[in-house]
């Protein structure tokens, strides 16, 4: 046997040490890296709704935070579905988030029978974000200016009156079907892709009312196209200060309030996921981030991971016990 020279003893030691620590190299040397390439951002949605306005704030200023291009991609249907599926079908390496919210990740899947994802297994909880009630909308011009007057109208010429949604297990989907139960009315349900294109028909006259969030409703409010009826949090909305509430103005208790946050698909790195928590809070925590979701009429609810889940967890039981008196099921 030759024997072995002092470099070459030194070499041999140095490889065993990097064997011996290799366990935990991958996931340090993972999360020091991060993000080594672009970041794919899906919004379940089209442009023009909130999800989409939401993320359009978020994600340039993400960018900017990690030094690192951030992809927005807007993939709509099903009610947001369409977009949760294809992230939950992501690889967990942190190069994919997306914005889920109430609609795609409580009230659907409680909907379906057979569901293309789990809301608590296939992703990865970073931080709750904005929570806001939905806002009731009829084209200006209409007769009905109150719910009070969609109830009567709506009692007069059963199955008449229509509704418009972002879609079959949407928020508004939810609202309107909600409201039907507790006024004892009978609406007709018109579902889109989308909280724009429900917008547009709103407007057009093809529907009766639309449910919304605010952000969707609050320029088209602003500008005299649309009108207001009723918004559906127990308080009124601060940028809807003059619109009644549901609940005060003859349904006591009727109350829909729809949430979002930012998620990964499962198994993302426990050290980038609290990464991106703590990017997402210094992004909010600046002043004119701050006023510009504000401004979408939401209240801003960020947390941990931990909580996130916990509050996730929350709402899908809550939301199934709903759908399930209420009878709603997926078309």
């Amino acid at each position: 046997m030759i024997p072995m020279t002092n470099t070459a003893r030194f070499a041999r030691l140095t490889l065993i040490a990097i064997i011996a620590t290799g366990a935990s190299a991958p996931a340090w040397s993972q999360a020091q890296a991060y993000p080594a390439r672009p970041i794919r951002f899906i919004v379940p949605f089209p442009p023009g709704g909130s999800t989409d306005i939401y993320s359009r704030i978020l994600g340039p200023r993400l960018a900017e935070a990690l030094k690192q291009q951030v992809v927005i991609d807007n993939r709509a249907g099903a009610g947001g579905s369409l977009g949760a599926e294809l992230a939950a079908n992501a690889p967990g390496d942190g190069y994919t988030i997306w914005m889920g919210q109430t609609n795609n990740l409580a009230i659907g899947p409680a909907m379906r029978k057979k569901n293309p994802y789990d809301p608590l297994r296939d992703f990865s909880p970073i931080t709750l974000l904005m929570t806001a009630p939905q806002v009731l909308v009829v084209v200006t011009g209409s007769p009905i200016a109150s719910i009070k007057d969609l109830i009567a109208a709506a009692k007069k010429a059963p199955g008449t009156l229509t509704f418009a949604s972002a879609g079959i297990g949407s928020s508004g989907h939810i609202t309107g079907e909600l409201l039907n139960q507790a006024a004892g009315i009978q609406t007709t349900h018109v579902p889109y892709k989308g909280a724009s294109p429900a917008m547009i028909d709103l407007r057009g006259g093809r529907v009766t009312y639309l449910a919304t969030s605010l952000a969707s409703a609050a320029q088209f409010v602003k500008e005299g196209k649309i009108k207001a009826i009723a918004t559906t949090g127990l308080a009124r909305a601060r940028i809807y200060a003059d619109v009644p509430t549901a609940h005060e103005a003859g349904l006591p208790g009727y109350e829909v309030t729809s949430w979002h946050g930012m998620l990964a698909p499962a198994k993302v790195p426990r050290d980038i996921i609290l990464r991106l928590n703590k990017t997402f809070h210094a992004i909010v925590e600046k002043p004119e981030v701050r006023e510009m979701l504000l401004a979408e009429g939401g209240d801003l609810k960020l947390g941990t991971p931990d909580e996130y889940a916990a509050f996730l967890k929350s709402e899908v039981v809550k939301w199934a016990q709903v759908i399930q008196r209420a009878g709603i099921a997926a078309e």
